[in-house]
């Protein structure tokens, strides 16, 4: 049996480049454009543009999972080869999602005035400001229509299409607010063609589906019995989005609370810092979801496995080194961008909070694995219970330590996540621990170690930075050098070098073109 959807290393790599892409450069954009923005509509304004951002990223939870859903079980129809079942799969999957958008839009719009209340708005951009969260409102069944047309591409590993649409997509979200304030408009206006934009993604995430899997354009049919499975599969996935946002952003009400608002900043600044690094394990995972569950219906357990030990491998030996990196330099990182008062005050939190987001790094492969093989319930259920714990840990430390006992509580909840996660794949028999023996992960594991242990140790004999940095570089080198030639299989090798050499090509070409 072949599977149609061809799961090889090659693709996921190149996949996750283009994943890491549609991540990096919106950023750059909006690092050019919100300096512009911010002057035209003021820290007012621009406050309620931020917010209005922040509703356009979590109104998708509307879906209920369904979004997930689809991806999973979209991807498991490819792999069985079972392409007659799509029409009824994607169809049935938008249909439910848009009456969910429709209900979903009269609860937004109900609590618009409570939300507008509670708000600390200039009395002068009230109305804007109502006007402008209505219309959030009613671009529900946008929002939630690109997450499920989107989700049928990612299914099928097409990231290159998703991200043609996604870029652009993104890169509008920061760009369209500058135009607009070019063009004189106000905040309803700016919102107005935000909203525009989804609706132009929206139409061209469609027009790629159709063209990608033709089948939809023969068949348009809606299977009510298709609700219970998706709803099922996708109210875990709910639970676990709905309490992770409560975990990772609970820190900071907990500091504000006890503590006070100003150190809910310099707690906030190092946060920032590492959780960028997430990006990277954030575009592989996004990958890997729809191969775990392509692999599983195609019944290559043994290729899943090695997918999941291989991932598991080169995130630990990608982020291991430059978070430990970021830890020794901790306070010069903080002094250099932010001054002396943020160095003095938050370079613990920087160093703690680097080591815990390389175990919520780590954990998030083991998370898509028991996803992907159709288990959502574990890592909500694990979520649910560490929730309290968590809170407890949270109060009890900032309490006694402040913002370091905040970074602590962050650390120590994803380190028992990552741990119940791992274990979860073991007992569940979707993958022994053998796998990640055999694929050197003690070894790679000690050797990260290692390395940030020589690193703090002969640094903190150098006397001054630039030494420290000649020293950190001679480091890096010998520890690339020694896991190129006793880390790494051949394989892997011809995995980097081939990505390596895909990713360089364009630059290549170019340069002999110049020539």
């Amino acid at each position: 049996m072949s599977n149609p959807l061809e799961i090889r290393s090659g693709l996921l790599a190149r996949n996750t480049a283009l994943n890491l892409g549609g991540h990096v450069i919106p950023i750059l954009v909006g690092l050019v454009t919100i300096p512009y923005v911010v002057r035209g509509l003021g820290s007012a304004g621009f406050g309620i543009l931020s917010i209005a951002w922040v509703l356009l990223g979590y109104l998708g939870l509307f879906d209920l999972g369904l979004g997930r859903a689809t991806t999973k079980f979209v991807a498991e129809c490819l792999g069985r080869g079972e392409l007659e079942r799509l029409p009824g799969l994607v169809w049935t999957s938008l249909g439910y999602q848009m009456i969910f958008a429709v209900l979903g839009s009269v609860v937004v719009a109900a609590f618009v005035p409570f939300l507008v209340s509670r708000l600390k708005v200039p009395s002068a951009l009230v109305a804007e400001t109502r006007l402008c969260f209505y219309i959030l409102a009613a671009s529900l069944p946008i929002v939630l229509a690109t997450t499920a047309l989107r989700s049928v591409l990612e299914s099928a590993q097409r990231f290159d299409l998703v991200n043609y649409v996604k870029v652009p997509a993104n890169i509008s979200v920061f760009l369209l607010p500058a135009i607009a304030i070019a063009a004189g408009l106000h905040l309803p206006g700016i919102i107005f063609l935000l909203v525009i934009g989804r609706l132009l993604a929206t139409l061209a995430y469609l027009a790629v589906c159709l063209k990608t899997f033709p089948i939809l354009t023969k068949k348009f049919t809606f299977d009510p019995k298709l609700l219970r499975p998706l709803i099922i599969y996708g109210g875990w996935v709910t639970v676990s989005s709905v309490v992770s946002a409560v975990l990772a952003y609970g820190d900071r009400l907990v500091i504000g609370s006890l503590v006070s608002m100003e150190a809910v900043g310099y707690y906030t600044a190092p946060s920032e810092v590492t959780g960028r690094f997430l990006i990277f394990p954030a575009s592989l995972v996004l990958t890997l979801f729809p191969a775990f569950s392509s692999l599983d219906a195609w019944g290559n357990k043994e290729r899943l496995e090695k997918l999941y030990a291989r991932s598991v491998k080169f995130l630990l030996l990608g982020l291991g080194p430059v978070l430990a990196l970021v830890a020794v330099f901790a306070h010069e990182i903080l002094r250099l961008w932010l001054g002396s008062d943020f160095a003095l005050k938050s370079t613990l939190v920087l160093q703690i909070l680097a080591g815990g987001i390389l175990l919520n790094a780590l954990a998030l492969v083991p998370f898509t694995l028991i996803q992907g093989l159709g288990r959502p319930d574990v890592p909500a259920k694990f979520h649910l219970l560490e929730l309290p714990l968590y809170v407890l840990t949270l109060w009890i430390l900032v309490s006694r330590m402040g913002i370091d006992g905040a970074a602590l509580a962050w650390t120590l909840r994803v380190g028992f996540d990552a741990l119940l996660l791992f274990g979860a794949v073991w007992r569940l028999h979707f993958a022994p621990l053998r796998v990640l023996a055999e694929k050197g992960l003690v070894m790679c594991l000690l050797a990260v170690l290692g390395f940030a242990g020589v690193l703090a140790l002969t640094l903190r004999a150098a006397p001054a930075l630039l030494p420290q940095v000649a020293l950190s570089a001679l480091w890096v080198s010998l520890f690339a050098v020694g896991i190129w030639s006793f880390g790494l299989d051949g394989g892997e090798k011809g995995l980097l070098t081939s990505t390596l050499g895909r990713v360089a090509a364009p630059f290549i070409r170019r340069t002999d073109d110049g020539c």
